[in-house]
């Protein structure tokens, strides 16, 4: 798989750390992750924001192994919070899982089908 990161000089510049577009070619598999939620195997959810945000970017991991992939397949990822008091959160545990890796990206503040659950992260995986 060949990765382009593409952020166009005359559009603004990403507001944090993610890339505006991403081309891939030569891809023999594509994974699109469903929403992951804040919960464990066992249904458990936390109650603390970051406990949550670290538990759903687990998932996401949890589903890329399951597929063969890591978080170096990550294409897109799409982020919604009902609250958007807990964004810096959400950043900064983000920054921690993806390191260096810029997906593009996507955030929507709205509700969640679980009034418990903080956030929920989908992804799109290339590999």
């Amino acid at each position: 798989m060949l990765r382009r990161d593409i952020n166009a000089p005359n559009a603004p510049a990403p507001a944090s750390p993610y890339t505006q577009a991403v081309e891939v070619s030569g891809v023999s598999r594509t994974l699109y992750l469903s929403g992951q939620i804040p919960a464990d195997a066992n249904g458990t959810v936390p109650d603390d924001v970051e406990a949550q945000i670290r538990l759903a970017w687990a998932n996401v991991v949890a589903q890329l192994n399951a597929a063969g992939m890591s978080l170096d397949h990550l294409i897109k990822v799409t982020t919604i919070m009902p609250d958007i008091a807990n964004l810096p959160a959400s950043r900064k545990i983000r920054g921690e899982v993806l390191g260096d890796r810029r997906p593009g990206s996507t955030l929507i503040i709205g509700g969640l089908a679980n009034p418990a659950w903080k956030i929920e992260i989908e992804a799109i995986a290339c590999a």
